[in-house]
């Protein structure tokens, strides 16, 4: 999976659980793969560089660019497949657009599409030479913005988990999937069991109709560490 396709599944994924208000959890997964290993949140820091109206004279932006290409290739092939099939267990079945993908692009080591990487790197540098928009535009109409002020709080988030949620999601991480499968499912049948009861003596409209949606998502979701995660967090709270 490309780069920029991967980050951009992993920024779904935290904007999602920042709605759904199971950020806590997802943002340690990502301090867990993404901020302790140094060449992938290198390579985060650089797309998101990237990606950014910096107002940058040509020339500098040329320059950035130039180095920014050294950079990726330096760190890219530092990262072990090991490391990337864990970020596609978490983040592999989510659908969304890739949001980089004039850097994958640009990136690309396809000698065969030069004129695709040409265009891509000529985008990137309007880019780069744009002024930055207003921080109160961006607040209110990017979806990516607000992933980038939600990277920020990261640290302080993590520091909120307790020790024993840390140990817990450790655990979970680090337990052989096979295993964890089996309980994936164990859990599932209890949390649809505590919900239809939940459902059937509620009286509002709008709470059955929530828990109704819930019930569907549990059936549909498949097993993933980090699906499992949530899943046993919603039971535990039932």
């Amino acid at each position: 999976m490309k780069f920029g396709l991967l980050k951009s599944k992993i920024e779904h994924v935290l904007f999602e659980s920042y709605v759904d208000k199971t950020l806590k959890k997802d943002l340690f997964v990502f301090e867990e793969l993404i901020l302790k290993d140094k060449n992938l949140s290198k390579l985060f820091y650089l797309y998101d560089e990237l990606s950014s109206n910096l107002g940058l004279s040509e020339s500098l932006a040329n320059e950035l660019i130039e180095k920014s290409i050294v950079i990726y290739e330096n760190s890219i092939n530092k990262i072990s497949p090991t490391k990337f099939k864990e970020l596609e267990m978490w983040v592999g079945h989510t659908k969304t657009d890739n949001s980089y993908e004039n850097l994958d692009k640009l990136f690309s080591n396809n000698v065969t599409n030069l004129v695709e990487k040409i265009s891509s790197k000529k985008n990137i540098l309007e880019s780069l030479k744009s002024k930055p928009l207003q921080s109160e535009n961006i607040k209110q109409n990017s979806i990516g913005a607000l992933i980038k002020e939600t990277n920020n709080r990261i640290e302080e988030v993590i520091s909120n988990l307790s020790e024993s949620e840390k140990k817990e999601i450790k655990k979970i991480w680090n337990t052989e999937e096979s295993v964890l499968k089996n309980q994936y499912e164990i859990l599932k049948d209890i949390s649809l069991s505590k919900l239809s009861k939940i459902y059937l003596e509620e009286s509002e409209s709008e709470t059955k109709k929530t828990i109704n949606e819930t019930i569907e998502k549990i059936k549909s979701d498949e097993f993933t560490k980090t699906n499992f995660v949530k899943l046993k967090s919603l039971s535990e709270s039932l």
